[in-house]
Parts: structure tokens; sequence; C-alpha cells
């Protein structure tokens, strides 16, 4: 997430102000996460669930058992999980921006 807000930065910096899909917007489409660890191995899963209910799922494990860190599980596979959003997101909003053309008579790119 760090990129993200440098990324994010340096679009505002530019001052390039068109439509887009922020990291905030991302963060405040999660309304509910859930995780499970299958018992006797490393695989964690995370399933985000976001405001109009759908659901997106990341997972993380590591190679050798005694790497496992639940902590650290959670947060790659939540990581996975969240990185989905950014092309739902950006495919909502060119929809969006394509029917926002038509109506204006123009024809979208």
């Amino acid at each position: 997430m760090k990129d993200e807000k440098a990324i994010d930065d340096a679009i505002r910096a530019k001052g390039l102000t068109a439509p887009r899909v922020t990291p905030e917007h991302v963060d405040a489409q999660i309304v509910g996460e859930t995780y499970h660890v299958f018992p006797g191995t490393t695989l964690t899963v995370c399933a985000l669930t976001l405001r109009n209910g759908f659901q997106v799922v990341g997972h993380a494990a590591c190679a050798s058992p005694e790497n496992f860190d639940a902590e650290i599980g959670r947060k790659v596979a939540r990581d996975n999980a969240r990185s989905q959003i950014w092309a739902l997101e950006g495919y909502q909003l060119r929809s969006f921006l394509m029917h926002a053309d038509r109506a204006r008579g123009r024809r979208a790119s």
C-alpha cells in the first residue's frame, strides 16, 4: 500500500484530475473480512465482502511450515484479495464514463 500512496501522491502532484479509482475508494468498498487457515497447512484464505455484497478472495501459503506466521498469512491473503478490487472498480468506473460520454453524444474511446 506504500506504493499505492506514492502513485496517488504523484498523480495529485501532477494535477491530474480526471475520474479515477483511489486507494481510499478501494478501502471504502470493504465492509467485512473473514479468514480461514486450513488445519494442518500453511494456507490462509481471506474473503473480503464489498458494499454491494460481492466477495473477493485472496490466499497465502508458505513453502516451509516452520516459517508460517498467522498474522503475516492474513496480511498477504488480504492484500491479494484487496488487489482484485482495483480491477473491479476500474471496470465499473470505465463503464460509467462510457455511458456518460454516450449520453453527451460523444463516442467513448
